[in-house]
């Protein structure tokens, strides 16, 4: 499979001034940002720089970036399944995982996340891949946003929803161990009939069940 990556770049504006999102960047610019402190969702900022970096050093994975200056204060990851994970049982070259999205507190209600993820997609990038996320429920930022789980949920689809990603069902235990859980996905219009019908297969393992 091509990995098509086209670097974009565009601005926002601010609180204090314009925010520049941008991607997929390439590992070396990566390294001379800095991530801001409190973009700690997953580990601490430092090692999550190193994460990011690693990631986009990866031949399907790309990071996209918010920065103020050079300091980022938002991203979101691609890359593929964990092979723990059962998404990777398929042995698919072409699903992708959106791994996760993350905006510092000081920049939220900037639009920052559905630019994020537009850039992702933009010009077609991702059209020959299945793109999924798993959304869980504990993975969210619920006290500082001050949402309740549904309100969320609720915001989390329909920010997916802006790329064309809609819920698919699946008998996966994580996803199904709380109804505000989901998998959403997204089919690019270049992949094979054989992927879909794969990742079908992956979604069940209890097919009876459906």
């Amino acid at each position: 499979m091509e990995h098509v990556k086209r670097y974009q770049y565009s601005t926002r504006p601010g609180k204090d001034g314009p925010i520049v999102v941008e991607g997929p960047v390439e590992p070396d610019r990566l390294r001379q940002y800095r991530l801001h402190e409190k973009l700690d969702a997953f580990r601490r900022p430092k090692e999550q720089h190193e994460a990011l970096v690693e990631i986009a050093e990866l031949p399907e994975g790309r990071i996209i970036v918010a920065r103020d200056e050079d300091i980022v204060v938002g991203y979101v990851t691609f890359h593929y399944p964990d092979e723990m994970e059962r998404w990777s049982e398929g042995g698919m070259d072409d699903l992708i995982e959106l791994g996760a999205i993350e905006v510092a507190d000081d920049y939220r209600s900037l639009g920052l996340g559905k630019a994020l993820i537009s850039t992702a997609f933009a010009e077609g990038q991702l059209d020959n891949a299945i793109v999924y996320t798993t959304e869980y429920y504990w993975h969210w930022d619920l006290d500082n946003s001050g949402l309740s789980v549904w309100e969320y949920r609720d915001m989390m689809e329909k920010l997916m929803k802006s790329v064309g990603m809609v819920w698919f069902a699946t008998d996966d235990p994580e996803i199904c161990a709380h109804p505000a859980n989901c998998l959403m996905v997204r089919i690019g219009k270049d992949v094979p009939l054989s992927s879909a019908e794969q990742f079908d297969r992956v979604r069940f393992r209890q097919r009876f069940m459906y």
